[in-house]
């Protein structure tokens, strides 16, 4: 590879760093061309960008970027490969489903709206890590919630008010 292609690559994933929120390094060595492309659809309907780059190459990238990525360069060690994400969560669902019939991919680490976690065990709490939308939705929901009362009692009260200025009018009558 010449030093031009170098550039170019790291110039790519460089841009690609910038834009994505979340990003998940994974250890698929050991699965066959046949899982490997099961994993590679698996990620493609999650709307998942799988790459396998030169670990010396992801490094400048994350280098030239202007977010902190903290000891997650640490990680680059052996077989690396790359999960681009929009949503924080998606990556790691496709990997704790992936791993129902396969032993791989293994969690490195994810840099996920700038949190750093490294490391497997830390799987199951990034497939529990609720989407900027569900977050939002969850947030409407609960702003909806006081207001639907305050209506609710108004109108059930309402009646009753109606009813006892009614009764207490015709008594002045």
């Amino acid at each position: 590879m010449t030093r031009e292609e170098k550039s170019n690559i790291i110039k790519e994933l460089t841009d690609k760093l910038a834009e994505t929120s979340s990003i998940y390094f994974t250890d698929i060595s050991g699965l066959d061309a046949q899982n490997t492309n099961k994993l590679r659809r698996a990620c493609f309907k999650a709307n998942i960008k799988l790459l396998v780059v030169k670990n010396t190459l992801m490094a400048k990238a994350m280098s030239s970027t202007d977010k902190d990525f903290g000891e997650l360069d640490q990680t680059l060690k052996g077989n690396t490969s790359i999960m681009f994400s929009e949503t924080g969560n998606a990556p790691a669902k496709v990997i704790k489903d992936f791993r129902k019939k396969n032993e791989k991919p293994l969690l490195k680490g994810a840099f996920v709206d700038q949190a750093i976690y490294l490391g497997d065990e830390y799987l199951e709490t990034l497939v529990n890590i609720k989407s900027k939308e569900e977050v939002i939705g969850d947030i409407v929901t609960l702003l909806q919630s006081p207001a639907k009362n305050v209506v609710s009692a108004l109108q059930s009260s309402g009646g009753k008010l109606a009813g006892i200025v009614k009764t207490l009018s015709e008594k002045e009558s």
